[in-house]
């Protein structure tokens, strides 16, 4: 039975992720800003008792994710897959008019969180004798370029960076490094703003119509996911959803699809 750690995962892909997990029977430890879980999600998890805990961690503290993980292998004996999915957004807004509070929440979870979740898995799983580092791409990852959305996209093309170096200094380990690409998705992120208002985004016309075509429901990709990621061994894997494929196929067939997802 596998155990896994995901960050960020009171909501949108890695809440969906961590149910994925614990349906495929693995323990899994669910975490995120917040002291305890809603009671809607505890009555959601509620048959998985026994299999799954929640640790606050607030991943821009690296003495969080220190705790995160102690807290886990306490639990399950060992950590076999942990999946850096906290995340930050940033204001739909051009970067040289976005106040520094949210750069600074965005570098700090996007990028230093990251960093610091890679560092204290590898370092213990390395000496528990193996295990699976999975990063969380998104937009920019892939070099795509979006106005008014480029701090964000900055934070997700240092992460891919990043990952594919780890990879390269983990070769030869018991520990692989993976990238995850999750392609766009129906969450938070999408339809609000850092403080919880209505994303402007929704007013774009252009975007709506794009995101309609190509956009997903995290819990399609969870499915997805879940099962690759559980049987991949190879160092440096990228597990994509959205392919290129699959992207060209929708926009041949949009005119006669009715995807509706705002």
């Amino acid at each position: 039975m596998k155990s896994v750690v995901i960050t960020g995962s009171t909501r949108g892909i890695g809440l969906f992720m961590a149910k994925e997990f614990l349906k495929a029977g693995c323990n899994v430890t669910i975490s995120g800003r917040h002291e305890q879980l809603t009671e809607e999600i505890k009555k959601e998890l509620s048959g998985f008792k026994g299999r799954m805990i929640y640790v606050p961690c607030n991943v821009q503290d690296r003495n969080d994710i220190e705790r995160l993980w102690k807290h886990s292998a306490d639990q399950w004996g060992r950590v076999d897959i942990w999946i850096n999915n906290a995340g930050q957004n940033s204001p739909y807004e051009l970067c040289y008019n976005t106040e520094s509070s949210y750069v600074d929440a965005l570098v700090d979870t996007n990028i230093k969180g990251m960093i610091y979740g890679s560092q204290v898995a590898a370092k213990n799983m390395l000496a528990q004798g193996g295990g699976k580092i999975c990063n969380m791409e998104g937009l920019g990852s892939n070099d795509m370029i979006q106005a008014k959305t480029i701090l964000y996209g900055t934070s997700k093309r240092a992460l891919t960076y990043f990952t594919k170096a780890l990879a390269k200094e983990l070769k030869g380990t018991s520990v692989i490094a993976i990238r995850l690409s999750p392609g766009m998705m129906l969450t938070d992120f999408i339809t609000k703003t850092p403080d919880g208002d209505e994303s402007p985004v929704l007013k774009d016309k252009r975007f709506i119509s794009i995101f309609n075509t190509l956009a997903d429901k995290p819990e399609t990709v969870a499915k997805f996911f879940i099962p690759r990621i559980l049987s991949s061994t190879k160092n440096d894997s990228h597990i994509v959803w959205l392919t290129n494929k699959k992207i060209m196929w929708r926009f041949m067939t949009s005119p006669l699809s009715k995807r509706k997802l705002i």
